[in-house]
């Protein structure tokens, strides 16, 4: 990655995105150093313009934001830094410097099918998925149809509560399923996106 510190006198904007909600967080300034420093430790450092100095977020609160991925944009001179966050990111105590709540419903499925996954890899004693992923993937096909038909009773019999229940446990049994085929809730939204018409 070659960027172009010139343009603004040594520095370039990076603008931090929540990894799992795709929520802006802030925007800082980084120059070489905080840029070497934000790759090698994997936690995102700035250059402070008040303070003349660089800066790690977090160094103080502990809300430190873990680095998943940097990208330049197409002139080299602004950075896209995809990153976990540790608490608020603002110093007023927001989720965002934007006053937003770093909240979206929908990409916990994202960060589910990551910990399963994570599961996956681990295989701890005493997990559910673990015993999932150990019975191997015919069981978890079954799973999936087991809590498909139970989803289909609680909506043609049952409660709005039941109902809720009973699809949940379908899409978590559907997710291991996906991650043990090497696959990502994503592909899915991908498929449904290309047969998409207006």
């Amino acid at each position: 990655m070659k960027l172009d510190f010139d343009k603004m006198g040594g520095l370039i904007p990076a603008i931090i995105q929540d990894n799992n909600t795709n929520k802006v967080l802030m925007l800082g300034f980084m120059n070489e150093e905080a840029f070497e420093q934000t790759r090698q430790t994997g936690k995102v450092t700035f250059y402070s313009r008040s303070k003349n100095r660089l800066w790690m977020k977090g160094e103080t609160s502990g809300n430190v934001l873990k680095v998943v991925d940097i990208t330049a944009d197409c002139d080299n001179d602004t950075l896209l830094v995809k990153a976990i966050p540790a608490g608020p990111v603002c110093h007023t105590g927001n989720d965002t410097c934007f006053g937003e709540e770093n909240a979206e419903d929908i990409m916990f499925l994202k960060y589910l099918q990551n910990f399963i996954e994570r599961r996956r890899q681990d295989m701890p004693e005493g997990s559910y998925t673990t015993s999932l992923f150990s019975k191997g993937v015919n069981r978890m096909a079954q799973k999936v149809g087991e809590e498909a038909v139970e989803t289909v009773i609680e909506a043609t019999n049952g409660t709005e509560e039941g109902f809720i229940y009973e699809a949940s446990d379908m899409i978590y049994h559907l997710i291991v399923l996906l991650t043990s085929k090497g696959m990502r809730i994503e592909d899915l939204a991908r498929e449904l996106k290309k047969r998409h018409k207006e």
